[in-house]
C-alpha cells in the first residue's frame, strides 16, 4: 500500500497523477471517526494540489500546445471534476467531525443521529468518487495536440516545471 504525497504527483503525467490519487483514495478509506477525519483532510490536500497543478498546466497549454500533452480544454474539464470532488470531500467534513466527537445524547438518539451522519458521509464520498471517475475519463479520451515544435515544446515544458517548483 503506497501513500502518495503532493510532491509525488509533480513528476507524473496528468492521467498518471489522477490514477495515483484514485489508488490512494481506495487504499486509504474514510471511516466515520477521528481517523477518517484525518484521512479526508489528507485527501483534500492531495486533490487541491492536483487541481492547482492541472490549472497551471492549462495556462501553458494556451501559450503553446506541446506535443504529447493534453489540450487546455481537456485539462480544464478534468480540473472542474477535481473541483467537484474537493467540494464533496469538504461537505463530508461536517458529518465526519460530528462522528469523531463523543456524543452526550441518549443512546437511542445517538444511534439515530450516527446513522444519519453515516448516510450523509457516504453520499458525499460516493459523489466525490463519481467526480474523480469523470476526471479520469476526461484524460483517457485521445487528445490531439498540434504539430510538435521543439522550441515551444521546450519552453512550455520548462515553464510548467518552474510553476510546479514554486507551488
Amino acid at each position: 500500500m503506497h501513500t502518495y504525497e503532493p510532491d509525488d504527483l509533480d513528476t507524473m503525467q496528468p492521467h498518471q497523477a489522477v490514477g495515483a490519487v484514485l489508488s490512494d483514495l481506495r487504499e486509504h478509506r474514510v471511516t466515520g471517526d477521528g481517523d477518517g477525519l484525518f484521512t479526508a483532510t489528507r485527501h483534500i490536500g492531495l486533490l487541491c494540489h492536483l487541481a492547482a497543478r492541472m490549472a497551471s498546466d492549462i495556462e501553458y497549454q494556451l501559450v503553446a500546445n506541446s506535443s504529447g500533452l493534453f489540450t487546455a480544454q481537456t485539462l480544464g474539464e478534468t480540473t472542474g471534476h477535481l473541483g467537484q470532488a474537493i467540494a464533496h470531500y469538504t461537505q463530508a467534513l461536517a458529518p465526519l467531525a460530528a462522528l469523531a466527537q463523543p456524543a452526550a445524547q441518549a443512546p437511542l438518539q445517538q444511534q439515530a443521529d450516527a446513522i444519519d451522519r453515516h448516510r450523509h458521509l457516504r453520499v458525499h464520498l460516493h459523489d466525490a468518487g463519481q467526480a474523480l471517475a469523470a476526471a479520469r475519463a476526461c484524460l483517457q479520451v485521445p487528445h490531439h495536440p498540434g504539430p510538435p515544435n521543439t522550441t515551444t515544446t521546450a519552453v512550455a515544458a520548462s515553464a510548467v516545471a518552474a510553476v510546479r517548483r514554486r507551488a
